[in-house]
């Protein structure tokens, strides 16, 4: 299976401190310094459990999402990328932290925001190529193993799917293991 449209979700350590409306003012400096690559912003932030608020560009698009009541990160590659599934899941997953750090030293936040390290969540956006069955996930358990181990290094870690048909394939990776951005980062090596 050849993986695209993945996405990936980072979850907030603590909300308290943290209002949605801030983001709008943060993501809109990223769109001015990006030179183009991020041309557009979405305020969703009067959607309760919805997708926050979002920055659209051509190659993916980024947010602060709320979806299932967790506030994270999500990043949303839209076009394809080359190389094997290896390759894609760490440039997908090195792009969402290397955000997520980018987010945690953002001076408008004050430092209020955290990202868990120990837990992630992989979407792949295309019900046609990875329906939400039991039959994708044996198909693409052994790549996100292969990735889980590169991120944990040599500690435990579990995957978890929803199984309810009405969703996108995801599956949750989690870790007991108190791992920040940048200890993630550090454990990719280069994407």
């Amino acid at each position: 299976m050849d993986l695209q449209k993945i996405n990936v979700k980072f979850f907030a350590a603590d909300t308290n401190g943290v209002r949605l409306e801030d983001f709008i003012q943060i993501f809109n400096s990223w769109v001015q310094a990006s030179d183009g690559a991020y041309y557009d912003i979405a305020d969703y932030s009067h959607v309760q459990a919805g997708p926050g608020t979002l920055v659209v560009a051509h190659e993916a698009n980024i947010s602060i999402d709320c979806a299932g009541s967790r506030l994270g990160f999500l990043y949303n590659r839209k076009q394809p990328l080359a190389g094997t599934n290896q390759e894609k899941l760490a440039t997908i997953f090195k792009a969402t932290l290397e955000n997520c750090r980018k987010l945690e030293e953002e001076p408008g936040l004050d430092g209020k925001l955290r990202f868990l390290g120990g837990e992630a969540l992989v979407v792949i956006n295309d019900r046609l190529l990875a329906p939400n069955s039991e039959e994708t996930f044996v198909a693409v358990r052994p790549e996100i193993e292969l990735l889980a181990r590169r991120l944990y290094g040599s500690a435990e870690y579990t995957l978890e799917r929803d199984p309810d048909a009405r969703k996108r394939f995801n599956v949750f990776l989690r870790t007991s293991v108190s791992l920040d951005t940048r200890a993630l980062l550090k454990n990719l090596g280069d994407a």
